[in-house]
């Protein structure tokens, strides 16, 4: 017997839209949660197996249950209340849910204690509905591995069209979950493009924060440098709402002391819809011949979106240079930082646990080669023998250079030669430049290839503008409204 949902209950669905929705009582969270996990059973677990969920958080619907309660007897908290989201699998949450950023050998790992985030989002209101796929170890495994894809968690698709085609990494679970309407919301992480790729290639809208804007304590680190959460959602409203309550200082994480004054609780006041007038925005078209012929861009999309940004009364300086962008940056930073960083994790694993340090988790992969190693372990293997310390001159001075060249010499030197407020790339090419400067990122979508591949464009800027992008990205969202849901074959 087929089970019937509320008929208010329909895809993509804002935050505002379920707000309105649960305050009528036309709607309640704990519904609420049911239609997400029968379209979580029916396409991404079924169907066309999307597979963007490696686990559903066994409490999600008591939790929501006991914040309906709470809407009727206290009211709602905020605009996240009975709101749900998804985290990436290296996010650790104190539950009954593991945390293994995809690795069979942390399949059974359950924190003690959970992020700072999760419990922002937990006062917030939010439910926690349960944790995403995502590249194994934010691809820090292997040179061969299909982004999305990991031993624990098998291959995610993209929800677009053809099953092969790039979902883009890490986040990938997390940004398909919210693409293919499991879920109102997702969390992400970046080193490099982790958001900002799998939003462009599934057709979301992913914040690349500031590094320090949002607390990295209790996620399992990459590197230190360019760790930083952020949002994945179907609209620019709906992240900046996110992104206000994820925000803020946390005392374990040092690199946040310094968004005391810069950061917002409500970034929603920033959303203007003229917000392009009179911007002044640069165009960037000098990205590598590699790029142009990957099949990833189309000159026609990214043409209508300038001349969107033109329309709305926008300074279009177009063509713009930036001195640093082709240097040969240096793989010092995320080969020191992941070694030390994630053998630093491993060692404060529990005593039971068989995996302590980099070189036992590789021994431990060799010994399940078939359920571990489907792509090898190279980028491991390589890495291994590094010292544990992070003194090494190669890393220190390759430290130095990407904060010299990425922010000097990169970012902000052609927002000041060209007197911009933000830079404008194609796709996410400028990934690597902001993640380097650890400066912030917005990727909205643009418009679909004749193939049905979703295309997206870049707004970057410098440190601690996720307001000034907001606005922009706003603008040109409200204008042009491209995206469109995937189309279930």
């Amino acid at each position: 017997m087929e089970i019937k949902f509320n008929s208010i209950l329909r895809e993509e669905m804002s935050i505002y839209d379920i707000q309105k929705a649960l305050e009528q009582g036309e709607v309640t969270s704990k519904e609420l949660i049911m239609y997400y996990l029968h379209r979580i059973a029916m396409y991404d677990q079924d169907g066309p197996k999307i597979n963007s969920m490696l686990e559903i958080n066994p409490e999600a619907l008591f939790i929501a249950e006991a914040l309906d309660e709470e809407r009727k007897t206290r009211g709602a908290r905020g605009a996240l209340h009975g709101i749900p989201i998804v985290l990436k699998d290296s996010i650790e949450t104190k539950d009954f849910m593991h945390t293994s950023a995809g690795t069979i050998a942390l399949e059974n790992y359950v924190a003690k204690e959970e992020a700072f985030l999760v419990k922002k989002l937990r006062e917030a209101g939010a439910i926690i509905l349960g944790k995403a796929n995502m590249t194994e170890l934010a691809n820090a495994m292997s040179s061969t591995m299909w982004a999305g894809y990991s031993a624990r968690g098998g291959q995610t698709l993209n929800p677009y069209g053809d099953p092969t085609l790039f979902v883009g990494g890490s986040s990938t679970g997390s940004a398909v979950a919210v693409a293919a309407n499991f879920s109102v919301l997702a969390i992400g992480t970046e080193t490099d493009a982790s958001i900002l790729s799998p939003a462009i290639q599934n057709s979301v809208v992913g914040i690349k924060p500031t590094v320090g804007l949002i607390s990295r304590s209790g996620i399992i680190p990459f590197t230190y440098t360019q760790d930083t959460a952020g949002p994945f959602a179907r609209t620019v409203t709906d992240a900046a709402i996110l992104l206000g309550t994820l925000a803020g200082v946390d005392k374990e994480d040092s690199a946040t002391y310094k968004c005391e004054r810069r950061s917002h609780e409500d970034y929603t006041s920033f959303l203007d819809s003229k917000g392009l007038k009179g911007a002044r925005v640069g165009i960037y078209h000098r990205a590598s011949n590699e790029y142009y012929d990957s099949g990833e861009y189309d000159e026609v999309l990214f043409k209508q979106a300038i001349e969107a940004m033109k329309e709305q009364g926008a300074i279009i300086v177009d063509d713009i240079d930036i001195p640093s962008f082709h240097r040969d940056w240096k793989k010092g930073v995320m080969l020191y930082e992941l070694k030390h960083s994630l053998d630093n994790f491993l060692m404060g694993l529990p005593a039971h646990f068989q995996v302590h340090s980099m070189k036992e988790l590789i021994l431990f992969n060799q010994q399940r080669k078939v359920q571990s190693l489907k792509y090898g372990q190279d980028k491991l293997e390589m890495r291994e023998s590094l010292a544990n310390t992070l003194r090494n001159p190669e890393y220190i001075h390759a430290k130095l250079e990407d904060i010299y060249f990425s922010q000097d010499q990169g970012i902000d030197y052609a927002l000041k030669k060209y007197d911009l407020d933000a830079i404008v790339f194609p796709s996410y090419i400028g990934s690597t430049i902001s993640a380097k400067a650890g400066y912030p990122t917005i990727a909205v979508p643009a418009g679909y290839m004749e193939s049905g591949r979703p295309f997206g464009i870049t707004f970057a800027s410098t440190a601690f503008s996720e307001a000034k992008l907001i606005k922009l990205a706003y603008s040109f969202e409200q204008a042009t409204k491209l995206r469109k849901a995937p189309q279930w074959r």
